[in-house]
């Protein structure tokens, strides 16, 4: 039987554990969150009645963390920890199963034990909300950046669009005053250039939403078919695997068809860049409560994290030099935007990217 000063080494036994597991949760950086949860185990593990048998395991998501000598097999008492209320992962203590009994482990071990997955729940749920709060910044941080370039560039275009009318406009005059074979071939150069240029001055007037938009009930099936139907060639090409999904025959919402268009044009076209030889790339539609999402996948290399909050601003590329303005995305950002709608990106089940558009329906 337990003498008075057993129970009272028992006690600060346990009191001197819940000191250290505060300490350590209070110090700890969530960046090397598996440090301070294997302090934790060791902790536990000094607090128990026959400390130097007894063994800890944590298991808390990707994390695992435990005491050299745990097994399965031991006599366990455990407690589960919930993050916000639902139960995320399993503190155990054990004892050799040969020797010991669940009678064996006290009472106010176990209250304890329920303590510190308290503690380690609360741990995990400041570290969510942290990575939230992060990540919510970053958002708004990309809105303003986006929404002052928008700005810009739309100051841009219209100092550009002058100029280049011009130069068009006196090129065709030279056309007709010069004979010279060399020297026409020279001229259509600089037709052929400032056309070019005056298509990204286009587009950089859709990422800034400038363009006049036509707005009208559009069926989305037959825009998106006919935009497919475009790109037979590019997919014949590298042999992809297209698969298509719509959940409706009939699902409609108010945009401008052209605008629309392009927007499927160039998140398709993306998919078929980035897709292997033989990949799979795919297509679908489904109604989501009041919203419309469309989904469109590829099964390339994905984006890299370090660049994913870059991939809307204008003139950002991963194409080799001369194979893209950069102002795809920015466009379909732009002009998804002019129509209420969303955009995002997540890594596709296996391999590569998917683009998640959302839009109010009809």
């Amino acid at each position: 039987m337990a003498t008075v000063k057993d129970k009272l080494k028992e006690r600060i036994k346990e009191l001197t554990c819940l000191y250290e597991v505060t300490s350590i949760i209070a110090n700890s950086d969530f960046d090397q969150l598996e440090i301070s949860l294997e302090a934790i185990v060791y902790s536990v593990k000094n607090a128990w009645q026959f400390n130097l048998l007894s063994e800890v395991h944590l298991s808390l998501g990707e994390y695992s963390v435990q005491t050299d000598g745990f097994k399965d097999t031991m006599t366990l008492m455990h407690s589960d920890i919930k993050v916000f209320n639902k139960v995320s992962g399993t503190l155990k203590v054990g004892y050799p199963e040969d020797r010991y009994f669940y009678a064996d482990f006290l009472e106010e071990e176990k209250d304890l034990l329920n303590n510190v997955s308290i503690a380690i729940g609360n741990l995990l749920e400041r570290k969510q909300i942290r990575e939230s709060e992060a990540k919510v910044k970053r958002q708004m941080e990309r809105t303003d950046r986006l929404h002052i370039l928008g700005e810009i560039t739309a100051g841009i275009a219209h100092e550009l669009n002058t100029p280049l009318a011009n130069i068009l406009g006196f090129t065709e005059l030279l056309k007709e005053r010069v004979s010279n074979a060399g020297a026409l071939r020279d001229l259509d150069k600089i037709v052929e250039n400032a056309i070019f240029s005056r298509e990204i001055v286009k587009k950089l007037m859709f990422f800034a939403c400038e363009m006049p938009q036509e707005m009208q009930p559009v069926e989305l099936n037959p825009i998106i078919e006919s935009t497919l139907k475009l790109l037979t060639p590019s997919f014949r090409e590298k042999n992809l695997k297209l698969i298509k999904k719509f959940g409706s025959d009939d699902i409609r919402l108010r945009a401008d068809k052209v605008q629309f268009t392009q927007v499927l044009f160039n998140l398709v076209m993306n998919a078929i860049y980035y897709s292997p030889i033989k990949g799979t790339v795919g297509v679908s539609i489904i109604e989501k409560g009041k919203n419309i999402q469309i989904r469109i996948s590829d099964e390339g290399v994905g984006i890299d994290p370090k660049i994913e909050d870059k991939i809307f601003e204008p003139f950002f590329t991963t194409k080799p030099l001369g194979e893209g303005s950069g102002l795809g995305l920015s466009v379909v950002h732009g002009i998804i935007s002019s129509h209420k709608g969303t955009i995002e990106h997540r890594p596709n089940k296996l391999k590569g990217t998917v683009f998640i558009l959302d839009f109010p329906k009809l």
